[in-house]
C-alpha cells in the first residue's frame, strides 16, 4: 500500500497570500510497475480539478526543499517549460528494457529513460492524464525488468512534446554509489557545506541563460536528518 501525496502552493495575486493544497490518494502499488504511474496520473487528475493550479510537482516523503517558497514559486512560474528528465541510454538498463511488442506505436529510437520526479505545467499534465494511446502499451508490455516509472513519461514527452520540456529534473539525487536505489542521507550527512553544494553546485540552462540554480528539491533524506535540516534552514535556505 502506498500513500501518494502531492503538495502544492498556489499564489493568489488578489490577496498576495500563499495557500497550501495537499492531495492524498491511497492506492495499492508495487515498485517499478505500471500501477505506480497510474497513481501519479490519478494524483494529477485530482489536482487538475482545481483550475487555479498551474504547476504540478511530484515529490516523495524523503524530499526536502532547497529554497524558500517564494524562490521555488518564482522559478516555476517564470518559465514556459516543464521539467522532465529524458535521455537515451544504449545499455541493458536503458534500451535493453525496450519490448519490441510496443511497435509500431513506440519505436526503439523513441525509447527514453529519466527520473520519475517531474514538474509539469497544466497543459502537459492534462495530456498525461488524457493519454489513452501510450500508457496502455506500457501496462501490457513494460514488465519484469522494465520499470514503467522510469520510462513512460520520458518516452511519452519525447514522442509528443519534445520542445515543451527542459530535459532535466528539479530534484537532486545521488546515484554515485551505484545500485538500484539512490543514496540515503542521515543526520550526520546534513551540514551547511553539503546543503550549499546542493543549492549551487550544478550548471544548467534556464530561460536560455546559464544558471547555477538547477535543483529546487533533493532526496533521499531519512527522518533522523530533520532536526539538523530545521536548524540550518533559516540560515542556508532563507526560509520565511
Amino acid at each position: 500500500m502506498l500513500q501518494v501525496v502531492s503538495l502544492e502552493k498556489v499564489h493568489a495575486s488578489f490577496s498576495r497570500k500563499y495557500y497550501i493544497i495537499a492531495y492524498f490518494l491511497l492506492i495499492n502499488v508495487r515498485w517499478g510497475e505500471a500501477n505506480m504511474v497510474e497513481a501519479e496520473r490519478r494524483l494529477l487528475a485530482n489536482a487538475l480539478l482545481d483550475f487555479s493550479n498551474q504547476r504540478f510537482v511530484l515529490l516523495s516523503e524523503s524530499c526536502i526543499p532547497l529554497y524558500n517558497f517564494s524562490t521555488i514559486y518564482n522559478y516555476l512560474m517564470g518559465t514556459t517549460k516543464s521539467f522532465v528528465e529524458v535521455y537515451d541510454l544504449p545499455s541493458p538498463v536503458g534500451r535493453g528494457r525496450y519490448n519490441s511488442r510496443m511497435r509500431p506505436q513506440i519505436q526503439i529510437s523513441q525509447w527514453r529513460k529519466g527520473s520519475q520526479w517531474f514538474e509539469v505545467d497544466r497543459d502537459l499534465a492534462l495530456e498525461v492524464v488524457a493519454d489513452r494511446r501510450y500508457f496502455p502499451i506500457f501496462r501490457r508490455h513494460c514488465l519484469g525488468r522494465c520499470y514503467t516509472d522510469e520510462h513512460y513519461l520520458p518516452t511519452f514527452v519525447t514522442i509528443k512534446f519534445p520542445k515543451r520540456i527542459s530535459n532535466r529534473t528539479l530534484t537532486w539525487v545521488d546515484w554515485s554509489r551505484g545500485g538500484p536505489h539512490p543514496s540515503k542521507f542521515v543526520r550526520q550527512d546534513v551540514t551547511i557545506g553539503f546543503l550549499e553544494r546542493l543549492r549551487h553546485g550544478s550548471k544548467c540552462e534556464y530561460n536560455g541563460k546559464n544558471r547555477n540554480v538547477c535543483h529546487l528539491f533533493a532526496r533521499k533524506f531519512l527522518p533522523n536528518a530533520l532536526d539538523r535540516l530545521l536548524r540550518f534552514a533559516p540560515k542556508v535556505m532563507q526560509f520565511d
